[in-house]
């Protein structure tokens, strides 16, 4: 046997069963013309909230900031780096998989390592420049 999917309420001028002054007329069950008025009806699902819909709009697809990883990668300092394009390539898939938060996570994680890598790989590159400049290192 299968249930209906549709419920029926006391419609105006029919006696009601359980004291309440409401009236409800019969409808199925995800057509409801208006939101449930208490917040226990509201529904278990996941929603967002008004102040993150209005201040942070959907903005599409997140980065991944694989540019960056790649160019990072020319840097001296290649165990961050190579994680750093991991974390990319990682952030890339969970986009494409609709894993938006995640892609987002593993995003800016990707951004952090590649600029790390950049910023120590940059300081190596000098020093070492110096260094050989006056002397103390040879080709």
């Amino acid at each position: 046997l299968r249930g209906s999917k549709s419920f029926t309420a006391a419609l105006p001028g029919e006696a009601e069963r359980n004291g309440h002054g409401l009236s409800y007329k019969s409808v199925s069950v995800g057509h409801l013309e208006a939101p449930p008025l208490s917040p226990s009806r509201l529904s278990l699902g996941r929603a967002s909230s008004i102040a993150t819909s209005t201040a942070a709009p959907e903005q599409g697809r997140p980065r991944d900031y694989l540019v960056l990883a790649i160019f990072s990668c020319f840097c001296p300092v290649w165990p961050i780096n190579v994680v750093a394009l991991v974390f990319s390539i990682m952030s890339r898939n969970s986009g494409q998989q609709g894993d938006l938060d995640g892609a987002r996570r593993l995003g800016r994680m990707a951004r952090l390592l590649s600029i790390v890598s950049i910023v120590l790989g940059t300081i190596i590159i000098v020093l070492y420049i110096s260094l050989s400049v006056r002397g103390n290192i040879s080709f």
